[in-house]
């Protein structure tokens, strides 16, 4: 669970049933192109069609089709018919569009669960972060299953014997959290990152934009964070203020102010304490931690029950690569117990010294700061012959940012051919990607779990098992 340069109110982030029996909830998905930068409009933007919704895509968003041309369009779902306004023209095989009414609804559409991000706003002051927000939450994680399917029929060539009857699992609401959150899916952020506009204003960005949208309510929030958070207040001169609320410790404001060239300065580092099954993980108020009450409990307890104990040896050279405060590394102790070797690899050094005190009682712990790609490089050319048969019986955990582990990391990690790898991912395509790419070097999905770690948003969190096929 590594530090993912992920902002404390980001919204990143294998099991469902289709709502209502509903095929509607289970489309094929399609992959959305990435956000491009802004380019002149062209003459078909501002233009408002009809369009008949079909497919979920990756990223959010929705796939239609005008006059033979693929639209992505946002705030609908599949079967739904909308009046639409083009945003994006710049793009020969497919176009943009926001949906500004719904002519014929789907029977999972429901009320969304924040107003202030309801179809009757303006597109241009609807707040972001909760894009799923007007599905109905076991339709959302049909959506989801989707996507992840897809991805890895796409890009990890996996057949329907892996990926039918792939679904997102349910994890518990926060403690605090309102009536009905299991069905609506609110109350459960302990981090929100409230952006701060020129005259000082607070708010979320507006979906898709850098528009700050002053907002009155946080539906996502748990009950601490949105008791705290200073929605009507001014905070001039700052970038943005982070209201986090760890499970361990006070809920707080921290307020990053702007640098003299107008960018987020470092923030004042803060240790905060967050406690996962009875242990206490020190951390600093700035750095990455799961934002739902409870994903930090999931995947510690996803990447314990995943890993083999058949294969696992805890003499072995374990590793638990983007390792941040050493969660995931404590799992795998927990589990194994005092004789485990793990050492965590982690970029930022102030997640790495607090990984080093919440890992002290493991003698065979280690903390390191280093980028994955140079450790793992360094191994390679490095390592005595020892040492790579330590490698070779170990178990990996990686958990790497939003973009994925990558060729160069994939390729050096299959080169010390380690017995079984543990992989925890935050985006279907970049999982799908690296599965692919370690398929190339003779491994093979074992395993696949996803959680829903972010009800109403897009995201979805896997945890997957990757062994030799040979």
């Amino acid at each position: 669970m590594g530090n993912r340069a992920r902002s404390a109110g980001s919204a990143r982030p294998a099991k469902a049933a289709p709502a209502r029996g509903s095929k509607r909830a289970q489309p094929q998905a399609a992959q959305a192109p990435r956000a491009r930068a802004a380019k002149p409009a062209g003459p078909a933007v501002g233009t408002e069609v009809e369009l008949d919704v079909t497919n979920v895509a990756h990223g959010g968003v929705f796939v239609a089709r005008h006059e033979g041309r693929v639209i992505f369009v946002s705030d609908t779902l599949p079967g739904e018919k909308v009046r639409a306004r083009i945003t994006d023209d710049g793009h020969a095989s497919f176009w943009r569009a926001e949906t500004l009414e719904v002519l014929d609804a789907a029977p999972e559409r429901r009320e969304h669960i924040w107003a202030e991000a309801a179809l009757s706003r303006d597109p241009a002051v609807r707040a972001g972060g909760a894009e799923f927000g007007h599905i109905e939450l076991a339709a959302q994680r049909s959506l989801k299953a989707a996507v992840l399917a897809d991805s890895l029929q796409r890009f990890a060539k996996l057949g329907a014997d892996v990926t039918d009857g792939l679904s997102v699992e349910a994890i518990a609401p926060a403690s605090d959290a309102p009536a009905g959150a299991e069905q609506d899916g609110t109350g459960w952020r302990t981090r929100v990152r409230l952006q701060v506009e020129e005259q000082g204003r607070v708010g979320p960005y507006a979906a898709r934009s850098h528009t700050v949208v002053p907002v009155t309510s946080l539906p996502l929030a748990t009950a601490s964070v949105a008791e705290h958070a200073p929605l009507t207040q001014r905070f001039p001169g700052a970038a943005y203020v982070d209201v986090i609320a760890p499970s361990a410790d006070a809920t707080r404001l921290v307020v990053v102010e702007r640098d003299a060239k107008g960018r987020p300065a470092q923030p004042a580092t803060q240790t905060i304490y967050e406690v996962v099954n009875e242990r206490t993980f020190g951390l600093s108020a700035g750095g990455f931690w799961q934002v739902h009450a409870n994903a930090a409990d999931t995947l510690y307890r996803a990447v314990q029950s995943t890993i083999d104990e058949a294969e696992f040896d805890p003499r072995a050279a374990n590793l638990d690569l983007y390792g941040g405060v050493g969660l995931l590394a404590a799992a795998v102790g927990d589990r194994f117990g005092e004789t485990v070797r793990i050492t965590t690899v982690e970029s930022d050094a102030v997640a790495t010294d607090h990984a080093a005190e919440n890992l002290a009682e493991w003698v065979g712990a280690a903390a390191i700061t280093d980028r994955v790609d140079r450790y793992l490089a360094r191994v390679n050319r490095d390592a005595s012959a020892a040492e790579r048969a330590r490698l070779q019986a170990a178990t990996v955990v990686l958990d790497p940012p939003r973009a994925g582990a990558g060729r160069a990391v994939i390729d050096s990690l299959a080169a010390l051919r380690p017995r079984q790898l543990i992989y925890v991912a935050c985006d279907p395509v970049a999982l799908a990607r690296d599965i692919g790419l370690l398929a190339g070097h003779g491994y093979e999905l074992a395993s696949l779990r996803a959680f829903d770690l972010f009800p109403n948003t897009h995201h979805v969190e896997a945890v997957a098992r990757l062994v030799p096929s040979n």
